[in-house]
């Protein structure tokens, strides 16, 4: 995904810096998008921990965004991935050594420690770590300190925040592989996450809730339980893990939308659908979306050098601070309605400031 992503932008060094701007671009650029904290204050402290959630809403966030997997006693908790040693402390853990497997992750080979191996109180124990503690030693220096937190420990940080703030904070659940947990385990993540949506009163079209799934037939699925809003996530290449014949391109298209909007309200597409590669352009995405009636947010905007490509990097080590603005002012001129961002503060700071700056 990376490499996609680098490829993507390293089509700035032909661009002179603000030369993509919401005049140029002629997309209606919406006059404040929607800040998405991607994993929360993932730039700063350890994803997924409500210190990063609770940090990302400190600097504006309006959405914070968990990703869930499951446990062994049906308990939807935050990691980026089911695979827990990229992000705990679990290959340290003598007593959870017999549960060292190699499971088949959507065509993928895995080794490591499974969520859905471990109850919640055993999970309780593990301690979270940074996933990237090569680009963000700041972040790692909080290593071990936060535990894995639950959705609803999540959804009670939220509410605690507004009646803190007097501001209304939103939730961007994506429940990760969820046609696997039902095929491997028998997990129904669906209903899962329908009990959780039904428990917090978050079931209703107007609640400030996303959903958000790579696969077709799981969103269907909460289409017909839930009138909470829905997002179809795109990556950057093949297709659904659900629908083997489906392809992101084919999705993308002005039929594929108008399917898409049948049981889901927005897209969370990948970059660099949005933005032409080799003009740093808006392509037709963002207007097509609009014109099925879907909302799009694309995804990530980080400004660290080793998420970058080299014609962005500045000197120093793959931790220091990117040319990242000029992406991220290309980004926003494409019109779409909201980004996923790895650091909120920065990306409030460009929004608020003064056009050119």
């Amino acid at each position: 995904m990376l490499k996609a992503f680098v490829a993507l932008a390293s089509a700035l060094v032909v661009a002179t810096p603000g030369a993509v701007t919401a005049q140029s671009s002629g997309a209606a650029v919406p006059e404040r998008p929607l800040i998405i904290a991607h994993r929360g204050a993932s730039g700063e402290r350890p994803e997924h921990t409500l210190a990063a959630y609770e940090r990302a809403i400190d600097q504006g966030a309006d959405y914070i965004e968990p990703d869930l997997v499951v446990t062994k006693d049906l308990q939807l908790v935050a990691r980026h991935e089911n695979e827990l040693s990229g992000t705990t402390d679990v290959a340290s853990r003598e007593e959870f050594e017999d549960r060292r497997r190699t499971k088949n992750v959507e065509g993928r080979q895995v080794a490591g420690w499974f969520s859905e191996d471990f109850t919640l109180a055993e999970l309780r124990t593990l301690r979270a770590r940074e996933r990237v503690g090569n680009i963000r030693p700041a972040s790692a220096s909080f290593d071990e300190l936060y535990q894995v937190p639950t959705f609803g420990e999540i959804v009670d940080l939220v509410r605690a925040k507004e009646a803190e703030t007097g501001r209304t904070i939103g939730l961007y659940p994506e429940l990760k592989h969820p046609t696997l947990m039902l095929e491997q385990e028998g997990i129904d993540m669906v209903d899962l996450m329908v009990r959780e949506l039904r428990a917090y009163d978050l079931d209703d079209a107007d609640d400030r809730v996303f959903v958000q799934i790579f696969e077709v037939g799981p969103l269907q699925r909460l289409d017909a339980r839930v009138e909470t809003p829905l997002v179809m996530l795109i990556s950057s290449e093949g297709g659904p893990y659900d629908e083997p014949d489906m392809r992101w391109s084919q999705m993308l298209t002005p039929t594929g939308l108008a399917e898409i909007a049948a049981y889901a309200d927005g897209i969370g597409p990948w970059l660099g659908h949005a933005l032409d590669p080799a003009t740093m352009e808006p392509t037709a995405l963002v207007a097509d979306a609009h014109a099925a009636g879907l909302q799009v947010h694309p995804w990530t905007l980080r400004k660290e050098n080793g998420f970058l490509p080299s014609p962005l990097q500045n000197g120093g080590g793959p931790g220091e601070d990117g040319q990242y603005e000029r992406l991220w002012r290309a980004a926003i001129a494409t019109g779409a309605d909201g980004f996923f961002v790895d650091n909120v503060k920065e990306f409030v700071a460009l929004i608020d400031g003064e056009p050119g700056e």
